[in-house]
């Protein structure tokens, strides 16, 4: 028989460990390489002393000068990407025939579902770019939709930071969604497009931990955007799910705040759009269907458009889709990364198709692909896996010594290993910069502008009747209507 001491100053025991704390505990560590810690490297540290601070605050201006020229220099390549009319003297789609003409008939009328969800980052453009002269607001339309586009692009080089050292291969990831093949189609340019960047951009957040409250904002507030913007994001359920598991702590959960957020506002809307009988569920594609959507549309796509639609002409579309296949299923790379990013790309897209099935039915042509709005995330998420898989090369050779028997990688591992996997991407990004697309359909927004003028100058009710999206017309106040 044993004795427990209880005199004074005797250690007590604590209670036995519970079996299932240790489990807990297994599936947090296993989980929890998911989301490693960010380095934050390319920000300067403050320095003590009076000299130390102001070399400090030197150094983060131009930290932050170099992201802000990095920002202005990205939209305006992206502008120039739209071949034909520039898409400054165009107003693509919705953003003419729905977020305009809404905001213009019933001001600052967000909440409101069209195709049976809320989309509330391209309405508050809309409404905000309606307070504008008519004639003008083609010009805002297209910089708000190239500089989200530039935001989300920087956003993912500091999102990746936890997986990839190089901030040169970081620059290049940014730089793939700037340079997104497919991108002209639809998404380029437009506030319409712009929640699939944001969309892409959530995928990285959902992996980022940072470490300070302008990396938790910015990531909150991507995912608040892309979630508000798009039904879509519910795919990133899991994903929540695994990190609220592998993180306990309150502060690592600002975008599942954000994300949480940005669904909340849809459920309203999305009740509304039953209540309408205008939501979106409703017939379904047949899986296999939604697969070879996702092959042929996503994999076959990856690198590039103009040669994809070579590949199919030279191979077959079959053929062609296995080729890109092997070209993107590498045998280097970093495990868990690339099986969630490619994992996830998928369940997006066949999601995606499934619930919207006209999508993949559509034929593409030269200058237009149907849905392939929804190729943004998985593409991006294939590169990714690319630049991770090359930086894990990089961290070995450097572990090993391999890299010291040549002077010029030794001194820049990360920038020649960029130049090369950019070597390999510009087959897509020179061949399909730019082109011709559905833009053009839209023709030049000034005459537009004018006819509705004019209408307004004839108007007796001081009204005006225009086309709007979906074959239905709207009554425009005149006073609303600014010259």
């Amino acid at each position: 028989m044993t004795h427990t001491s209880t005199e004074p100053g005797s250690a007590q025991p604590g209670p036995a460990p519970h079996p299932s704390d240790g489990r807990v505990r297994r599936v947090r560590a296993a989980l929890v390489v998911l989301f490693p810690e960010t380095l934050e490297r390319g920000m300067p540290q403050p320095q003590t002393g009076h000299a130390g601070a102001a070399r400090s605050a030197g150094r983060r201006a131009v930290y932050v000068a170099i992201q802000v020229a990095a920002v202005c220099i990205g939209t305006v390549v992206l502008l120039l990407r739209i071949a034909g009319i520039p898409a400054w003297d165009s107003v693509y789609a919705e953003d003419q025939g729905v977020w305009l003409f809404d905001a213009l008939a019933h001001p600052w009328r967000l909440l409101v579902p069209f195709g049976g969800y809320e989309e509330l980052v391209p309405r508050l453009v809309g409404q905000l770019v309606s307070y504008l002269p008519l004639a003008d607001v083609a010009v805002p339309f297209a910089l708000a939709g190239a500089g989200i586009a530039a935001l989300c692009a920087l956003f993912i080089y500091h999102a990746m930071d936890g997986w990839i050292r190089s901030p040169w291969l970081r620059a290049l990831v940014g730089a793939a969604l700037i340079l997104l093949p497919l991108a002209p189609i639809e998404i380029a340019d437009t506030t319409v497009g712009c929640p699939w960047y944001a969309m892409a951009a959530l995928f990285f957040a959902l992996l980022w931990r940072p470490r300070n409250w302008a990396g938790m904002t910015a990531a909150a507030l991507v995912a608040f955007a892309a979630a508000s913007s798009e039904i879509l994001a519910l795919v990133y359920l899991p994903l929540v799910l695994l990190r609220v598991v592998a993180l306990p702590r309150w502060r690592e959960h600002a975008v599942t705040a954000g994300w949480l957020a940005g669904l909340l506002v849809q459920v309203p809307v999305v009740l509304e759009s039953y209540a309408q009988r205008t939501q979106r569920l409703g017939r379904s594609a047949k899986p296999v269907r939604a697969l070879g959507f996702y092959f042929h549309n996503v994999a076959l796509r990856a690198f590039g458009w103009r040669g994809s639609v070579r590949l199919v002409e030279i191979a077959g579309l079959n053929g062609a889709t296995i080729i890109a296949c092997a070209l993107v299923t590498g045998s280097r790379r970093v495990r868990v990364f690339v099986a969630v990013a490619l994992i996830m790309g998928f369940v997006q897209t066949v999601v995606a198709a499934t619930v919207v099935p006209y999508v993949i039915v559509q034929h593409y042509f030269p200058n237009f692909e149907g849905g392939s709005r929804y190729s943004t995330m998985p593409i991006m998420a294939m590169t990714a896996a690319a630049a991770v898989a090359v930086d894990a090369y990089l961290r070995r050779q450097a572990i090993g010594g391999g890299g010291d028997r040549i002077p010029l990688v030794r001194r820049s591992p990360g920038a020649l290993a960029a130049a090369a996997l950019a070597c390999v991407l510009a087959l897509g990004w020179l061949s399909d910069y730019r082109y011709v697309t559905e833009h053009n359909w839209w023709g030049y927004w000034k005459p537009v502008a004018e006819r509705m003028l004019t209408a307004c100058q004839h108007s007796t009710t001081g009204e005006i009747t225009t086309w709007t999206w979906s074959h239905r017309t709207i009554t425009i106040p005149c006073s609303r209507l600014r010259r």
